[in-house]
């Protein structure tokens, strides 16, 4: 294992907003990327190849091709799949291969995940993403947990991140995350479903007003307008991350009515901009309206409908 990170050779197991973000500021070093993506062989393969050939990012053809060739592997997948992918990275992973789980999953999944690749002589260290990855890209805020996470946190930040060791114990800082993720992730949904309704009844001038003066630090009309652009590009990825919230709070012996609801919500908005009822995937409008109530109206028109 070479000791200079900037020599590494650094694999990336997803290859969605946060794995190319993470792809074009490795690059920007010159450090040697792969990365491979279960989406590489469907409808979204063409656009994820045009940007590895643009900033240099060598795509494996599996799993076990990636974590061969990787001296540090960043797994950065849908909250669902990060038992699978470290099971299958675990299956050909290195002896002393670094492998981050910068998944949004419960304690317990992160737990599971360490077993796998641990058991393969693989070093699992767990991170959780504390905020919205593209305004800070590389030196998004991210706690580290587990026995290596001391030793790789240097490491890290030598390559650009903005890590800090949360616990030796694995599984905390996956439960702070987790624990934001209820209040973060619930507002989104809680906003999403007042701002609508107001706008139903057409009371949403009354409501921003009160909402301003209860919290006044807050800036309600960009904020919400922010949380339905969110929504309507991640939801599915958000409500994934939920239902691990879910899974957290149930660990904790709680029953999460907050974070199921929560789940539900961003599922629902979800499959409103899979149906194209927000405009067509992809391009640069979507999800990008400055004014929450042109989707807010959008969501109305489809109820009445």
């Amino acid at each position: 294992m070479m000791a200079d990170p900037k020599r590494w050779q650094i694999g990336l197991v997803g290859y969605g907003e946060v794995g190319r973000i993470l792809a074009e500021d490795l690059r920007q070093q010159d450090i040697k990327v792969v990365a491979y993506d279960i989406k590489l062989e469907g409808e979204q393969g063409a656009a994820l190849k045009e940007h590895a050939a643009k900033f240099g990012v060598m795509l494996a053809a599996s799993h076990a091709e990636l974590t061969a060739k990787s001296d540090f592997i960043i797994s950065a997948v849908t909250a669902s799949q990060a038992v699978p992918v470290a099971k299958a990275c675990a299956d050909a992973i290195n002896q002393g291969t670094w492998f981050l789980d910068f998944n949004s999953a419960s304690p317990g999944a992160k737990q599971r995940a360490a077993a796998l690749i641990d058991g393969a002589a693989g070093r699992y260290v767990e991170g959780a993403v504390m905020t919205s990855v593209p305004p800070y890209r590389i030196k998004v805020p991210l706690l580290l947990g587990g026995p290596g996470a001391r030793e790789l946190e240097p490491l890290l930040n030598a390559i650009g991140f903005a890590a800090k060791v949360a616990s030796d114990k694995l599984g905390v800082s996956s439960a702070v995350k987790m624990c934001r993720s209820i209040m973060i992730k619930g507002l989104e949904a809680m906003v999403i479903e007042s701002f609508t309704t107001a706008r139903a009844y057409g009371v949403e001038d009354a409501v921003l007003a009160s909402l301003t003066e209860t919290f006044p630090a807050i800036n309600w009309e960009k904020q919400g307008a922010y949380f339905f652009q969110r929504v309507i590009e991640h939801g599915r990825r958000r409500a994934e991350e939920v239902r691990e919230v879910a899974e957290t709070v149930r660990e904790a012996g709680l029953t999460p009515w907050s974070a199921q609801g929560t789940a539900e919500r961003q599922a629902w908005v979800a499959d409103l901009a899979d149906e194209g009822l927000f405009g067509s995937k992809g391009t640069k409008e979507f999800a990008r309206s400055a004014d929450w109530r042109i989707e807010a109206d959008r969501i109305l028109a489809k109820i009445k409908r």
